[in-house]
């Protein structure tokens, strides 16, 4: 294994982070072959180890898997110019897009063109709930946790973070690998030090909102704070719970903006987490303008990831014991099977929100239902969701090139019914 400079390491990093489309798999699939295959800079066993640790933090792991890249290379520097670099390229042109949205959003043509990237999206969350159910439930208890986490949040609203606590406990509780007998390493002498710090960086500018009396941007940051520390399993996992209190609760956003804030994000390198700052930006935009639109967004960038640093540089060094513990990575499978079902519930609320114009809720004993309005069905919509899955199943288009053709599609269907 060889230890690049500081320039080289930049230099590779940026590549991966404009190279990073196509969601955690692929992006964690190019990491790979940059770091591993082509400059042996990590071996196979350390990657490996470190997506699993990554895989039991909240936030996306392709990102902290990047940026626990960069640590391992060259220490902090490192760890902060991959992550950085990760993110920037994607955050700077959903900015552009979210600033597009806010100033375009409602004129017909555009409406007709995010239709058809609504309709794309729905089958990327069915494309995605297959691969991960198939990955996932291959024991009968994990098709069980898989079928409660979809009945509890879609039917009985149960808080999400509540779904991935009471996933874990059953995983941990239930573990059946044999126990490893590795000592855990001493602690670090600068980890209650890297502690402190980040935590200063992470809350530092919402307490300087909440003293300034900027409530909105107060709001906002600790909000996506709380999204921080419960974002497992990645963004599709979370949206259902960020959508519940982003429209429901605080009627910052309505549904058809998070599902064109989802497509957006669909497009851009980078994490798909990076949907945040879109709902940022709208939020402030709704609730006072640009300038405010561009504060929010920039608060909400700051308390989505800086956290991510702070779990990389504290749990750093126990990387390599922390993948030989048996408990953990049972709560890891057991919450990836709770995901199966809130991805499930994601995949329902999009299609009902898509296809139907109007949808309400209905009461059925103690569960309370989704429904939608039967007359307001969208056949439009349904047209584009099936070339859609004939582009990215049948023929096998590459995501940007589908969502470009898909655009187009919305629009010469809105022109023609217009």
């Amino acid at each position: 294994m060889t230890t690049p400079n500081l320039a080289e390491l930049t230099r590779v990093f940026a590549r991966i982070g404009l190279m990073s489309f196509g969601g955690p798999a692929a992006q964690i699939a190019v990491m790979h072959r940059e770091l591993v295959e082509d400059r042996t800079w990590l071996s196979e066993q350390q990657f490996l180890n470190a997506l699993s640790f990554c895989m039991l933090l909240p936030g996306p792991e392709a990102m902290q898997l990047c940026t626990y890249a960069g640590w391992r290379l060259r220490g902090v520097t490192g760890g902060v110019i991959a992550g950085l670099l990760f993110v920037v390229p994607g955050a700077l042109v959903m900015l552009a897009l979210a600033w597009a949205y806010a100033t375009w959003g409602s004129v017909p043509l555009v409406a007709s063109l995010f239709l058809g990237i609504k309709a794309t999206v729905i089958i990327i969350v069915l494309q995605a709930l297959a691969r991960l159910s198939g990955k996932t439930l291959k024991q009968p208890d994990r098709w069980v946790l898989a079928a409660l986490s979809f009945l509890g949040i879609y039917a009985l609203g149960a808080p999400f973070p509540l779904i991935i606590a009471l996933a874990a406990a059953y995983g941990a509780l239930t573990a059946r690998a044999p126990r490893s007998d590795a000592p855990a390493p001493a602690l670090a002498a600068r980890t209650p030090r890297t502690i402190a710090l980040w935590l200063a960086l992470w809350w530092a500018p919402i307490a300087a909102a909440w003293a300034l009396g900027a409530d909105t941007l107060a709001a906002i940051g600790l909000f996506f704070s709380k999204l921080a520390v419960v974002t497992f399993g990645g963004a599709y996992a979370v949206l259902a719970y960020m959508t519940q209190e982003v429209v429901e609760t605080n009627g910052w956003l309505s549904t058809a903006q998070m599902m064109d804030g989802l497509g957006l994000a669909e497009t851009t390198p980078g994490p798909l987490i990076l949907v945040t700052e879109f709902v940022g930006y709208l939020a402030g935009h709704n609730a006072g303008g640009p300038l405010l639109a561009l504060g929010a967004a920039a608060l909400t960038l700051w308390v989505t990831f800086v956290p991510c640093f702070l779990w990389i540089f504290t749990a750093a060094p126990y990387v390599e014991w922390i993948a030989s513990r048996p408990r953990l990575t049972g709560a890891l499978s057991a919450i990836t099977a709770a995901v199966v079902g809130v991805i499930a519930n994601l995949s329902l609320w999009f299609a009902l929100h898509v296809f139907f114009d109007n949808v309400g809720r209905a009461q059925l004993g103690p569960f309370t239902l989704a429904w939608p309005d039967l007359t307001s069905f969208n056949a439009p919509a349904l047209v584009l969701a099936a070339l859609a899955a004939v582009l990215l199943l049948r023929l096998n288009r590459s995501l940007p090139v589908t969502l470009a053709l898909m655009a187009g599609a919305g629009a010469g269907l809105g022109f023609i019914a217009g």
